[in-house]
């Protein structure tokens, strides 16, 4: 079964994030806002995330997807 949520977030900018759960795994797509001090590939940047269990992909410069364990 699929968990359908839609946080709003309050920072300096307003942070739309979209994540879905499905069974043991989050997936969460949202807007990168963040100062890259590298240079990224122009279509898809693959790295581990900030937590371990955590991929982040970046898409087109722009979009972030972060596939993680879900939060119990």
């Amino acid at each position: 079964m699929a968990y359908l949520n839609t946080a709003f977030q309050t920072q300096s900018i307003v942070n739309n994030t979209f994540l879905v759960r499905i069974g043991q795994r989050e997936v969460s797509i949202s807007k990168d806002f963040r100062k890259r001090f590298y240079t990224t590939n122009p279509l898809i940047e693959c790295r581990a995330g900030i937590n371990p269990g955590h991929v982040e992909v970046l898409l087109m410069r722009s979009w972030l997807v972060v596939f993680s364990k879900a939060q119990h």
